[in-house]
């Protein structure tokens, strides 16, 4: 069950045999347009890890988080604010791919737990230097309530405001630098938060996945419009990788939205789960059986087991059957399409590897305004999620629902 290398990106991108490095590693190289990283820092990091090796991968990233971590907090003790902001925000990216790939370690959770807790440090830290901090924000959520920020547009208000939802493993650390500073720049107030399953909702508070996501926009947009800096009429929903199902799942029910960007569209995740097994396991999982896939992923590479690991725990199953049967209401039907009337840009990139064929799936479905935009390999923006052109990704991404909010 492993993410492998797509040979369309070209070889010159290929810098990991392992599916999973070469993906976060290209993602990292992708948030140096944004100052989220920094290239050197990323390719003397990579040069010291073992291809496939988790132990290597999670040790040097560590590190280097760590380092920068403390030339950040050395740069705040002298005064160098914008020097202390820069560095925090690196460290807080460079903690990620260590709470991505812990899976699989003897002391996974305790290095999970040490490295979420830095991230969030940095983060954190990272947000109160800028020049204008957002508000941390609690949005009611039945019963509870899910933690987000709220960053203010400048400028005169009420004004535009856009909703990022993030995907299955993304951290609010570059949802706001790789999408919320290019809203900000175009005058949007920008509102990012955990949902279920995500990041501080599934690691602090154990709230793990859930498909009708609805649920989970109806209250972001309760909130969003009980807030007097937000126009009701202006309001965008930007959602990414797993997102291009919550997002469209959300839009069908929840009608107050002027506007959506799906980078990029999934109709099945499921299909997904499918696409990651080979045909004799992929019988297993039709057949529900439970015990020998279990007997089976005990044996599997510990890549392959990392990656099972990570992919199961969101879904708040103990077993990788019970979450595969909890993606099989992860769907995106003609009849639930049906009641999307929002105008929707929808992502579709060469060698997307995970959802291919879905964006144009979920494009076809939509009975409204609707348009598909492809990323080539000739542009360099191949992959999920675009991850190495993020500038070119801003550019289309954003003129959509500028035209329709202003």
């Amino acid at each position: 069950m492993t993410a492998s290398v797509q040979p369309g990106i070209g070889a010159r991108s290929t810098l990991f045999a392992d599916g999973a490095m070469n993906s976060m590693t290209r993602a990292m190289l992708g948030r140096v347009h944004v100052g989220a990283a920094d290239t050197g820092e990323t390719f003397a990091t990579i040069d010291r890890i073992v291809d496939g090796d988790i132990g290597s991968w999670v040790t040097e990233w560590e590190a280097l988080a760590d380092r920068i971590a403390d030339i950040g907090e050395e740069c705040l003790r002298r005064g160098h604010v914008v020097s202390a902001r820069n560095a925090l925000l690196r460290a807080a990216t460079y903690y990620t791919p260590v709470i991505l790939m812990v899976d699989g370690l003897d002391d996974a959770d305790a290095v999970l737990a040490r490295a979420f807790s830095a991230h969030r440090r940095c983060w954190e830290q990272y947000l109160a230097l800028l020049p204008d901090p957002p508000e941390a924000i609690e949005i009611p959520y039945e019963g509870s309530s899910m933690p987000g920020w709220f960053f203010p547009a400048a400028g005169e208000a009420p004004t535009k405001t856009i909703v990022l939802v993030n995907g299955a493993d993304g951290a609010t650390s570059y949802l706001y630098p790789g999408y919320g500073l290019e809203a900000a720049a175009r005058g949007y107030n920008v509102i990012l938060f955990d949902g279920p399953g995500q990041q501080r909702m599934l690691f602090e508070r154990g709230i793990p996945f859930r498909h009708d996501w609805e649920n989970v926009v109806g209250p972001v947009v309760d909130h969003a419009l009980s807030r007097p800096e937000v126009d009701p009429q202006r309001l965008v929903l930007y959602a990414v990788s797993q997102g291009g199902f919550w997002a469209p799942r959300a839009l069908a029910i929840e009608l107050r939205l002027a506007a959506a960007v799906i980078d990029g569209g999934v109709t099945d995740v499921s299909a997904g789960w499918r696409g990651l097994v080979d045909s004799d396991r992929l019988a297993m999982f039709e057949a529900g059986d439970e015990e020998r896939i279990a007997a089976h992923i005990r044996n599997l590479p510990a890549a392959e087991r990392r990656l099972v690991t990570w992919r199961t725990k969101p879904y708040g199953q103990p077993r990788v059957l019970r979450a595969y049967r909890e993606t099989l209401q992860y769907r995106i039907t003609p009849e639930l399409a049906a009641g999307i009337d929002t105008p929707v840009l929808i992502a579709n990139p060469d060698e997307e590897g995970y959802v291919a064929g879905q964006p144009e799936e979920l494009f076809a479905m939509l009975p409204g305004e609707k348009e598909i935009v492809h990323f080539t390999v000739a542009e360099g923006a191949a992959g999920h999620c675009e991850p190495m052109a993020r500038g070119l990704a801003a550019q289309r991404f954003f003129d959509f629902p500028d035209d329709h909010v202003g």
